[in-house]
C-alpha cells in the first residue's frame, strides 16, 4: 500500500493502476502456473550444453555479497523502479546456472578477503591476510614468501596471449585485485610505507610495486590507490591541500610516472578523473591506468558524477579497449564496498553498491555474446547481515518490521546485524528507532554484539555463471575450483589439451554463419 502511493507521487496514477493489475493478477492461479511454465521452457532449452572455447572470461567479484545481501539487492532494484521488488530479476538471477562456493580459508572458518582471492583467481586455498601465495606462506613473514607463491589466472590468460584487465571500486592494490599480481604475506603492505623495516630489508616488495613489475603489461587497472604510487609528502592531484592524500612511498618512486614513461609509445594512457577517462576513444587505447581516488573510490550514493565514474561506466570503457585483441581477454571486475558498507553496518550504502554491480553485469552482457564469453559473478565471503521480521510484500528494505518486540516493546527494521557498530543502548535499553532516520544512506542498523566493524560471515556464497562451459559451475564446490573452470573453458593454464585441433589452435564448436553475423552486428552496435 505504502509503495502504491509512493507510485502515485513518482509517475502518477498509471503507475498506480500497473500496479493494481499486478496485484489483482497474482491473485489468480494462472498467473502463476503460466510464469512456471514459461520458465521450464527456458529450462529445456539448457540441455543443449554450450561447448564453445571461452575466447574472453569475465569474473564479477561482490566483496561481501552474500546471499541476504543479493536478495536485498534484489528487492531494492525493483523498489528502486516502483516495484513491490521482491519479483524483480537481477541481472545476475538471469544467468543459467547457479552454484554455492565454500569460502573458508586453510587457517579460519570464517575467510577474509585475501585468502579467499587466492582461492578464485589463483586456484589455491590459502591463509587469511595472504595474497597470491599457498597456505604454507606465514602472514605477516616476509621469509616464508619465496618459494610459495601462485600465480593468478589473469597471469596465465595474459601468457596466452589474450589482453587482461582489473576493475575496481577500492584500492587497485586491495586484497581482491591484488591477488591477481602479487605474493604478498600481508595484504595490508600496499607500499613501502606500510611494511616493517625487517621485511624491506629482506627483499619483499609492497603491493603497489608489485602491480607494476609483476605482470608489467596488465592492459587496463581502474580503481583508486594513488597515494600509494606516489613519494611520501607528494600533494596529490586533486586534494592538493588534504595532506591525508599524500603519497605515502619511501622510496621515492613515482610509480605512475614510470608506467607513463613506459608506455607513452605504446597508446597507453594515465587518467585521475572521469572527464578524461571519457576523452579517450577506447580504439585508440591499447594500455590504461586509472587512478580516480588516493584510497578507494567513495560509495555509489557518495560519488562525484563530474569526478570520479562509475563501475559501470569503467566496465564499458574496459570491455571496449579489451575486445580488440583477436585472442579475447580476461577481466576481473570486484564490487568492492559492499563489503565496506556492511562493514560500517551501513545497509544502504552497501546494497546501492550491490545494485550498481548489477548494473555493470547488464552492461558486460551488452558488450559481449554468451556463445563465446564465459561470465561467473560470485562472492569472496558473506556478512553477518540479515533481513525478517515478518515484512509485508513491498515494505521498503530499509523499513520497519510490521510488529514490535514483545520483548521491550519497540520497533525494530527489518535489517539487522549479528554484530557491529550499530549497537546502541539509550538510557540502558535498546535505542528506539523511531526516533531516527532509519532510511538514512548513512544509517547504522541495530546489532546484537557491539564491534567497531562487523565482521565477515562464514556461510556458503553464490556462483552465477553463464556461457561456454558454465554448467561445469554446479552444485556445491570449494572456492579453489572457479578459477579451474574458467581457465578449462578458455583453454589457458594448465587446461589445454582438451581444445586443440590438429592443427595445434584452439577450436570452437560450429556456430552457424547467421549466428555469427548476428554476433558481429551486436559486437559493432555496442
Amino acid at each position: 500500500r505504502q509503495l502504491c502511493w509512493l507510485c502515485v507521487i513518482i509517475c502518477g496514477q498509471r503507475c498506480k493502476h500497473v500496479f493494481l493489475r499486478l496485484v489483482e493478477q497474482e491473485k489468480d492461479p494462472d498467473f502463476w502456473k503460466e510464469w512456471a511454465q514459461r520458465t521450464l521452457k527456458n529450462a529445456l532449452t539448457l540441455q543443449d550444453l554450450n561447448k564453445n572455447v571461452a575466447k574472453n572470461i569475465i569474473l564479477f567479484l561482490g566483496d561481501g555479497m552474500g546471499v541476504p545481501t543479493v536478495t536485498a539487492a534484489r528487492i531494492l532494484k525493483g523498489q528502486l523502479s516502483g516495484q513491490n521488488g521482491e519479483e524483480t530479476q537481477l541481472e545476475m538471477d538471469k544467468f543459467p546456472y547457479v552454484a554455492l562456493s565454500k569460502t573458508y580459508n586453510t587457517n579460519a572458518q570464517v575467510p577474509d578477503s585475501a585468502g579467499t582471492a587466492t582461492a578464485y583467481l589463483c586456484g589455491v586455498k590459502a591463509n587469511e591476510g595472504t595474497v597470491g601465495v599457498s597456505a604454507a606462506a606465514v602472514k605477516s613473514q616476509c621469509n616464508t614468501t619465496r618459494g610459495n607463491e601462485v600465480t593468478s589466472i589473469l597471469k596465465w590468460a595474459k601468457d596466452a596471449g589474450k589482453s587482461v584487465g582489473i576493475v575496481t571500486t577500492t584500492r587497485v592494490n586491495h586484497a581482491t585485485p591484488s591477488a591477481a599480481y602479487a605474493h604478498c604475506v600481508d595484504r595490508d603492505w600496499y607500499s613501502d610505507g606500510d611494511m616493517p623495516a625487517e621485511a624491506l630489508q629482506s627483499g619483499c616488495k609492497d603491493i603497489a610495486r608489485q602491480l607494476f613489475e609483476n605482470i608489467p603489461d596488465i592492459d587496463v587497472i581502474m580503481g583508486g590507490g594513488r597515494r600509494n604510487m606516489y613519494p611520501r609528502n607528494t600533494p596529490d592531484v586533486e586534494y592538493p591541500g588534504d595532506k591525508k592524500h599524500n603519497g605515502t612511498r619511501k622510496d621515492g618512486r613515482n610509480l605512475v610516472g614510470e608506467w607513463t614513461d613506459r608506455m607513452k609509445d605504446k597508446r597507453g594512457y594515465y587518467v585521475w578523473n572521469r572527464k578524461d577517462l571519457f576523452s579517450l576513444n577506447p580504439n585508440n587505447v591499447d594500455y590504461l591506468l586509472g587512478l580516480f581516488e588516493p584510497a578507494d573510490l567513495p560509495y555509489e550514493l557518495e560519488r562525484n558524477k563530474e569526478t570520479d565514474p562509475s563501475l559501470t561506466e569503467m566496465v564499458d570503457v574496459a570491455i571496449k579497449i579489451l575486445r580488440k585483441n583477436e585472442r579475447g581477454f580476461y577481466l576481473l571486475v570486484e564490487g568492492g564496498r559492499i563489503d565496506h558498507g556492511h562493514h560500517d553496518g551501513k545497509a544502504k550504502q552497501a546494497l546501492h553498491e550491490a545494485v550498481e554491480m548489477d548494473r555493470a553485469i547488464t552492461r558486460a552482457g551488452l558488450l559481449t555474446s554468451i556463445y563465446d564469453t564465459l561470465t561467473v559473478v560470485t562472492a569472496d565471503h558473506s556478512h553477518v547481515f540479515s533481513f525478517g521480521g515478518y515484512t509485508h510484500r513491498g515494505n521498503s528494505i530499509f523499513g520497519l518490521a510490521p510488529i514490535m518486540s514483545d520483548i521491550d516493546q519497540k520497533p525494530f527494521t527489518s535489517i539487522l546485524y549479528g554484530n557491529g557498530p550499530g549497537f546502541k543502548f539509550v538510557n540502558g535499553a535498546r535505542e528506539n528507532v523511531s526516533t531516527v532516520d532509519y532510511e538514512h544512506n548513512n544509517y547504522q542498523a541495530q546489532a546484537a554484539v557491539p564491534l567497531s566493524m562487523e565482521t565477515h560471515g562464514g556461510e556458503d556464497v553464490a556462483i552465477f555463471s553463464k556461457g561456454p562451459l558454465a554448467h561445469l559451475l554446479h552444485g556445491v564446490q570449494e572456492q579453489h575450483y572457479i578459477p579451474h573452470v574458467m581457465a578449462y573453458a578458455a583453454c589457458i593454464g594448465q587446461n589445454k589439451d582438451h581444445c586443440h585441433t590438429n592443427s595445434g589452435s584452439p577450436s570452437l564448436s560450429h556456430i552457424s554463419p547467421t549466428l555469427a553475423l548476428l554476433l558481429s552486428v551486436k559486437w559493432l552496435l555496442c
